[in-house]
């Protein structure tokens, strides 16, 4: 498709990008030669596989230390080599890594050890490496698909499935690899996105031979099964939400009725476009603060305050058209929903058990003042708490659940 050729030209990254992740590289290996110690810095992620794209600079360098390395703490012993550069962050995880900040480009330095094959691994980090030289060995088989994984990594993007982060519960970078060299393309990936039914299995490499669902621990399985290359005893889209499954399935049927440059544009949420959407329906703004810590766990904070006021804003009857959040990664958050503007009635209607559950009435009555008797069951009328949402947040704010969870709330108008 034309379309598709034009895109690979918008996304491709400048070549400045590449030298000055390799400076950085090269800076470590200086360092660590300095001080004999038996490790060698390598490019990781999409920079060292060449599909990263334009204006996302993220960069994954792995440190591999020698297997002889294997009972020592080699995140310490790597926390005294980035000295060298200013600003550096220890990030805590199943093993910590560090990350900081040079000429505008984000690094990860990821301590690892240098294995050979996957069965040899202490921590999961430990088979990122051999991840890279998968990928890498069949770009060089067929060239092209760096830039159709440039194309289907903008698609998932802009679709808001990509992440394999507790809070967004979507397609990790190396499951859309894995999903493109599949296919041989990102043509073919969506057209049979379309088609993929629940439980689908994608297993490159036939290991299980049609059986993965029943060999598989049952913790593992998610709407899609991609069978690890690299470890096939892992789905490497375990995390995978259905919600997330099934949004990635729409965008594509969508992409191929009506193919157009902005399946690839990620778009940025903003207040002005959010009152546009709610003109005739009411619009709450929610700017959320959030705590300090793992990025993975602050986020997984945020996402539960987030589900929680939207579960209490349905169960006390306000309709909610629509809603979402967005988050910095550092410490603001954006909370909105769309509700239909109204005052809702001073009493409701409560549902108690069938009349023929005869304890079950008589402890329904004492609860409740007023019950009347509709067909086979029992109902009492109640004065509901909240008639606006705004008087339903602000209750919220000072809910201990969520004081546990975020620093502040403010609402925004």
């Amino acid at each position: 498709m034309k379309l598709l050729k034009e895109v690979i030209e918008e996304i491709k990254p400048q070549k400045y990008v590449l030298k000055k992740c390799n400076a950085v590289k090269e800076k470590i290996n200086s360092k660590i030669k300095n001080k004999k110690i038996k490790a060698d810095a390598v490019l990781g992620g999409s920079i060292a596989k060449g599909t990263f794209l334009k204006d996302d600079y993220d960069c994954d360098i792995f440190v591999k230390f020698d297997m002889s390395y294997k009972n020592k703490d080699i995140s310490n012993i790597l926390e005294k080599v980035l000295k060298i550069f200013s600003k550096v962050e220890r990030i805590h995880g199943s093993r910590d890594y560090f990350n900081f900040k040079v000429n505008g480009i984000n690094f990860e330095i990821i301590p690892v050890l240098d294995i050979k094959k996957a069965e040899y691994a202490l921590n999961i980090t430990d088979c990122s490496p051999l991840h890279a030289e998968w990928v890498n060995k069949k770009i060089k088989k067929n060239i092209k698909l760096a830039d159709e994984i440039r194309l289907a990594k903008a698609f998932f993007k802009s679709a808001n499935v990509y992440g394999a982060e507790s809070y967004v519960k979507g397609f990790s970078g190396h499951v859309i690899d894995i999903l493109v060299i599949y296919y041989k393309g990102f043509l073919p990936l969506i057209k049979n996105a379309v088609k993929w039914k629940e439980n689908e299995v994608i297993d490159f490499n036939n290991y299980y031979k049609g059986k993965a669902m029943k060999e598989l621990n049952k913790s593992k399985i998610s709407p899609l099964i991609v069978i690890d290359p690299i470890q096939p005893e892992r789905n490497a889209a375990a995390v995978l939400s259905k919600e997330k499954f099934l949004l990635l399935k729409q965008r594509a049927e969508d992409f191929l009725k009506n193919p157009s440059k902005s399946f690839f544009r990620k778009k940025e949420i903003t207040v002005e476009e959010l009152k546009k959407k709610s003109k005739g329906k009411k619009l709450l703004i929610l700017k959320v603060s959030a705590c300090r810590g793992k990025q993975d766990v602050v986020g997984s904070k945020i996402l539960k305050v987030f589900d929680y006021i939207s579960k209490k804003l349905t169960s006390n009857d306000f309709k909610v058209y629509e809603k979402g959040w967005k988050w910095d990664k550092k410490k603001n958050a954006l909370f909105w929903f769309i509700v239909k503007d109204e005052v809702l009635s001073e009493n409701f209607v409560r549902a108690g058990p069938p009349l023929k559950s005869k304890k079950n009435v008589e402890d329904f009555k004492k609860k409740h003042r007023e019950t009347f008797v509709k067909g086979s069951r029992i109902y009492a009328t109640e004065k509901r708490s909240f008639r606006m949402p705004e008087n339903l947040i602000n209750a919220l704010k000072k809910d201990m659940y969520i004081k546990e969870k975020v620093r502040k709330i403010k609402t925004f108008i």
